[in-house]
């Protein structure tokens, strides 16, 4: 059982930083009218933890590989601890969303290192077993947390659901403290040139590609968020894209140069020439959009516009929670036996399946058990393709890389949620406004699908005349349903097209025998190659 404990400290962080991606959408309402926040708010709530996570993903896998993964992982649970504190304590949505954000700087530690830390500290079929189970957490941390957010807000109130991480990082912390064998120290090149081999030296950390990496993430989020009140066309919004698509190719042009002068880039463009390296990436981005970033609308229909309780709300959405865990659990293991092609391609496809079942029970006379069997198809395609994706890209580059693929996976995991969650924000309140201008009977129809957006069905119900006040109940759960409409047909393409990616783009590749065992994750024989003639176990030039 000793020997289990590095992974239990590994889970138990993924675990936290994980569910609070998803543990605030049930809280929503609770925050909206404890903090008296804004729609904008709100999505900046769920986006500054995401966008942090997405934008400082690469930087942390790379400054990782230099300094040591345990170390880092340790920091990233220290800051998430504190930061979660500060987000309970909260007095306004602007300190939360500000310790949000820093709460996505330690999850990116933690969430960076975690895949290199089960590579060094399991081989064989105990590696296959240490993914298959932290895949099952993944998958069922970020589902689970509509549930264990609305227990705890109905029961304690909406800080608790940050209060629940210090424990659980204490204990992390310790374990890992305790179980965690020591980074290795760093050795130079033979040579004498000072370029890092095998886990690498301290080095000269990318800060110009992390900067316009950060730069691209926050810019286009702001622009998709702010674009619906602000105006698509206004000279705001015109200028953050602008911005984004200036830092975008900023960033490419200094990975390439980093690349060139023999740096260590934040995300090697050699990698993402590789077609499977770059199909992974795609998968990850829009399995992430298909399969979460529509749970904030949805946990906002389930209590402003059915009324439920958020305990209510969330068992409502735990069959893709208990679908995916399952699946994960049962498979998970066995999964990492097959090409990756077919668990990811398959899993995005069932996620778009669900989105189009779930389309298809959206009315205006919905009820919550209209969500059961796309969930549970959906949490089935999540079960699937996420225990395989971080294993099948640590796998596919030299372990030095380890820690930036790892990074890299995860990155386009999170920009992929806080993507679709600030692209269906702003096609849900268009389309509410289109239906809601319909009837001709809501004076200003933005400000009232932007109140709808904001959890705020009920209060525009009861400021119709209380001989309308029924119709315009009726009003309010047809724009609703017909916003929701839109956003599952957008899920489900995005869903479809990664599948469509995944099955094109990564291909099956030739394995060789290797000390990995049954069920582990392999690395295809070109990359052992070169990992080899690199680095031997210990980090020394070969």
């Amino acid at each position: 059982m000793r020997k289990w404990w590095p992974l239990t400290a590994v889970c138990l962080g993924a675990f936290i930083l994980l569910v609070d991606v998803t543990i605030v959408n049930v809280a929503l309402p609770s925050i909206a009218d404890g903090l008296q926040a804004s729609f904008t708010s709100l999505q900046w709530v769920i986006d500054g933890y995401a966008l942090a996570l997405a934008a400082l993903l690469l930087a942390s896998g790379s400054l990782a590989d230099r300094f040591g993964h345990r170390r880092f992982y340790v920091y990233g649970l220290v800051l998430f601890a504190l930061s979660s504190l500060v987000c309970g304590l909260a007095p306004d949505a602007g300190v939360l969303i500000g310790a949000r954000v820093v709460q996505g700087v330690g999850g990116a530690a933690m969430f960076a290192t975690s895949p290199a830390l089960l590579i060094t500290t399991y081989q064989g079929k105990d590696r296959g077993t240490a993914f298959g189970v932290w895949g099952a957490v993944n998958g069922a941390a970020a589902a689970a947390g509509p549930l264990l957010g609305g227990l705890l807000t109905e029961h304690i109130g909406w800080p608790a659901i940050f209060f629940v991480n210090l424990p659980i990082a204490a204990v992390a912390i310790a374990l890992t403290l305790r179980a965690v064998g020591p980074d290795r120290p760093r050795t130079r090149k033979a040579s004498g040139t000072g370029k890092a081999s095998g886990t690498g030296t301290p080095g000269r950390v990318d800060v110009p590609g992390a900067a316009a990496f950060t730069t691209v993430a926050g810019a286009l989020t702001y622009g998709l968020i702010r674009g619906t009140d602000a105006g698509w066309t206004s000279s705001g919004i015109v200028a953050a894209f602008a911005v984004a698509a200036l830092a975008l190719a900023a960033f490419v042009v200094i990975e390439h140069r980093t690349a060139r002068h023999g740096g260590a880039p934040m995300l090697d463009p050699a990698l993402l020439r590789r077609p499977s390296f770059a199909g992974l990436m795609s998968g990850a981005l829009l399995l992430q959009a298909g399969a979460f970033g529509w749970l904030v609308l949805v946990s906002l229909w389930l209590q402003s516009v059915l009324d439920l309780s958020p305990v209510a709300a969330g068992l409502a959405l735990t069959p893709l929670a208990g679908a995916s865990f399952l699946v994960s659990a049962v498979a998970g293991r066995h999964i990492q036996r097959l090409a990756p092609r077919l668990p990811i391609g398959v899993g995005l496809l069932l996620v778009a399946a669900g989105m189009l079942l779930l389309r298809a029970g959206m009315t205006a006379d919905a009820g919550r058990a209209a969500l059961m069997w796309g969930l549970v198809v959906s949490g089935v395609g999540v079960g699937l393709a996420t225990p395989v994706l971080v294993s099948a890209a640590t796998s596919a580059v030299p372990p030095r890389q380890a820690g930036v693929a790892g990074g890299a996976v995860n990155t386009f995991r999170q920009l992929g949620m806080t993507l679709a969650i600030a692209v269906f924000g702003a096609v849900f309140t268009s389309r509410t406004a289109a239906v809601l201008a319909g009837p001709g009977t809501v004076p200003d129809t933005d400000r009232a699908a932007s109140a709808l957006a904001g959890g705020q069905a009920q209060r525009l119900v009861q400021a119709a005349p209380p001989a309308h006040r029924d119709a315009a109940r009726h009003l309010v759960h047809q724009a609703f349903a017909a916003g929701l409409d839109r956003v599952f047909l957008l899920a489900a393409t995005a869903a479809t097209l990664g599948g469509l990616i995944v099955l094109i783009l990564l291909r099956p590749q030739p394995r060789t025998a290797t000390a990995h065992g049954d069920g582990a994750p392999a690395v295809p024989a070109p990359d052992r190659a070169q990992s080899q003639a690199t680095a031997d176990p210990g980090g020394r030039t070969a």
